[in-house]
């Protein structure tokens, strides 16, 4: 068992350490693959289950909240704190009970927030002209708004399997990151 490095070791000597462990980055990597090729062989579970783990973290952040409340010295903050963790909680709890209700709602969600994102990143764009790039700026902004409109038209079909989707594919690709560094590291000892 390796003994921590103090934080005040230099970077030379921190980064001989992480070298170590470069076949750690591998196999992690290969177990995101593994998962994330698990999640795009049945959308709807991955999507149950990010909806479900969403539910649990939304349940302990409202908690939390609610228990900040009690902690609060007066009683517009107390009564913000309770009803922003009361909210927290709820959402939580509708998660759990009905993670496609859950799903539709985030999809729809992300749909709005893609097409505002493409906007902003077309006005951002043309705000930069005549600059190099600019172009390319209002090119991603226009392909992020028809991408949030393409799954605003899908929604609610697209709820069930979408976020899933997205979740696998993320699964992998960074897996292949980690893969690709671990190898990095490796070939640099």
């Amino acid at each position: 068992m390796a003994t921590p490095m103090p934080s005040g070791a230099p970077l030379g000597a921190k980064l001989v350490e992480i070298r170590k462990k470069w076949g750690w980055f591998v196999a992690a990597g290969i177990a995101m693959i593994f998962f994330g090729m698990i999640a795009l062989g049945n959308l709807f579970a991955a999507t149950v289950a990010v909806m479900v783990v969403t539910g649990v973290m939304l349940i302990v952040a409202g908690v939390v909240e609610i228990i900040q409340a009690f902690g609060a010295k007066t009683w517009g903050k107390t009564i913000y704190w309770l009803l922003s963790g009361l909210l927290y909680a709820a959402a939580g709890v509708i998660a759990l009970i009905d993670p496609a209700l859950a799903a539709a709602g985030f999809t729809l969600m992300l749909a709005a927030v893609l097409f505002a994102v493409g906007v902003l990143r077309v006005i951002a764009g043309f705000d930069a002209r005549p600059g190099e790039g600019w172009g390319w700026m209002v090119a991603a902004g226009v392909f992020t708004m028809l991408f949030g409109i393409l799954i605003g038209v899908g929604w609610p079909i697209n709820s069930i399997w979408l976020i899933g989707m997205i979740l696998g594919i993320d699964l992998i690709f960074q897996g292949v990151a980690w893969i690709s560094f671990g190898f990095a590291l490796r070939a640099k000892r």
